[in-house]
């Protein structure tokens, strides 16, 4: 069946969601929810600045300046490294 999931590709999927996750959970619990929002990470769908700055009470530019921080600390060698294995395999 060419739908199948190979084993292996099956591994490297729940690898690559348990490490997100993990490195997701480095953030703090509101640039985390933020990027999981933004992104639609565990979730149905992805959410605008406006309805993630809706859901926290603050504006849109808000949110925006929140995401950049989280996103300019995941691009840091520290966590960066822990995905990257991925990208190149």
């Amino acid at each position: 069946d060419k739908m199948a999931i190979l084993p292996i590709d099956a591994a490297i999927q729940a690898n690559l969601r348990e490490t997100t996750t993990r490195v997701l959970a480095s953030l703090t619990p509101r640039e985390e929810r933020v990027l999981r929002m933004r992104f639609g990470i565990g979730m149905n769908t992805d959410h605008t600045l406006e309805e993630v700055g809706q859901q926290f009470s603050v504006t849109r530019e808000r949110i925006r300046q929140i995401e950049a921080k989280a996103l300019r600390k995941l691009k840091h060698p520290s966590r960066s490294r822990k995905l990257r294995s991925f990208l190149d395999s």
